[in-house]
């Protein structure tokens, strides 16, 4: 392992925030949030945007070092710890009513950017373990059936309009929520249904994992009720929601605008890495575990995070993520800045 290669640690400092305004409360309860919103998004024009790629050699070197891997797994305890800990701490009303909107908000980044994306990361691998750590990261933003969904729906349907998770362009954010996760939940069901036919399974099988979800899903809040009270399941199912509504608005700002095209025999075609936003951004790439090169996971969709590449071809954000998230909350913004970038095909 080489220095350069830590990083990613920094991807943990959302994590020591979140932490830190669950043990103290005040503009602390703030600090998780306020760093990837405030903070990040001042300091990403600072620094260039850099779109060099490593050469073989350096990329064989780190698809061999456990230590990648080692920095996605940690994000497991991280949630379930800061969750229970939160859970804790307002069952024994430690908090104001504006610390725990504060803590609520950072707890949903923490959801979105150490759970949900990293168990993307890690529900694109192979092996029984990584799709297991994806699944428990899944749990606490209510969004388990995205491991169905995204794997098997949104990868083949990308940038075309039997996606729910590709945004059209002039689609409001505000209207993309809504199609996608409901499109979303609904597809996975498709997908789960259609697999337990071809395999001649029944509904209730042990490969029905949407229902297995669903199930440990409900298991999950009434644990937090027992725990917590209705308090506690109110605070920590809203940071939940947060967390996949941050998803859908990394899915509405990776794909807007962006369309497959129709090929003979009505099939669309084949991903390539003009389908997908791309930013380089380094404040975003470490955060987000390289999620912002987008481009190239859509492309060779098991590649490692610590490989992926940046393409000359595919279309890049004129800002990192998380900038580009809250410039679509408002979007007479966001189409005077994007729309003119669409590419034409």
């Amino acid at each position: 392992m080489r220095f350069h290669d830590l990083k990613y640690l920094a991807a943990y400092i959302v994590p020591m925030l979140v932490f830190c305004g669950i043990n103290f409360g005040g503009w602390w309860s703030f600090a998780g949030v306020g760093f990837a919103f405030v903070i990040v998004p001042l300091l990403e024009p600072l620094f260039r945007a850099s779109a060099d790629n490593d050469l073989e050699p350096e990329k064989n070197r780190k698809g061999t070092i456990a230590f990648f891997d080692l920095l996605l797994f940690v994000n497991i305890p991280i949630i379930y710890g800061s969750v229970g800990w939160f859970g804790h701490r307002l069952a024994s009303d430690c908090y104001s009513t504006s610390e725990t909107i504060g803590l609520v908000l950072s707890l949903a980044t923490l959801i979105g950017a150490s759970g949900i994306n990293v168990a993307h990361e890690l529900g694109h691998r192979s092996s029984s373990f990584a799709q297991l750590g994806a699944k428990l990261l899944l749990l606490p933003a209510l969004y388990m059936h995205f491991f169905v969904e995204h794997n098997r729906g949104h990868h083949r349907h990308v940038a075309t309009p039997l996606d729910p998770a590709s945004a059209v362009q002039g689609e409001m954010l505000y209207m993309f929520w809504i199609k996608s996760v409901f499109g979303s939940y609904i597809s996975a069901w498709k997908i789960q249904m259609l697999l337990l036919k071809t395999k001649n399974k029944n509904f209730f099988s042990s490969e029905n994992e949407m229902l297995a979800f669903l199930f440990i899903t409900v298991a999950y809040l009434f644990t937090l009720f027992l725990l917590f009270g209705f308090g506690g399941l109110l605070a920590i199912a809203a940071a939940g929601i947060g967390g996949f509504l941050l998803l859908e608005t990394i899915n509405y700002i990776e794909h807007y605008g962006l369309r497959r095209k129709q090929v003979d025999g009505g099939k669309y075609e084949r991903v390539m890495p003009k389908h997908s936003w791309n930013s380089n951004h380094h404040f975003g790439r470490i955060m987000l575990y390289e999620l912002t090169r987008h481009s190239d996971h859509h492309y060779r969709a098991s590649k490692q995070y610590q490989l992926l590449d940046h393409h000359q071809e595919s279309p890049q954000l004129p800002f990192g993520y998380p900038t580009a998230m809250l410039a679509s909350l408002f979007p007479p913004l966001w189409f005077s800045i994007m729309n003119k970038r669409i590419p034409k095909n």
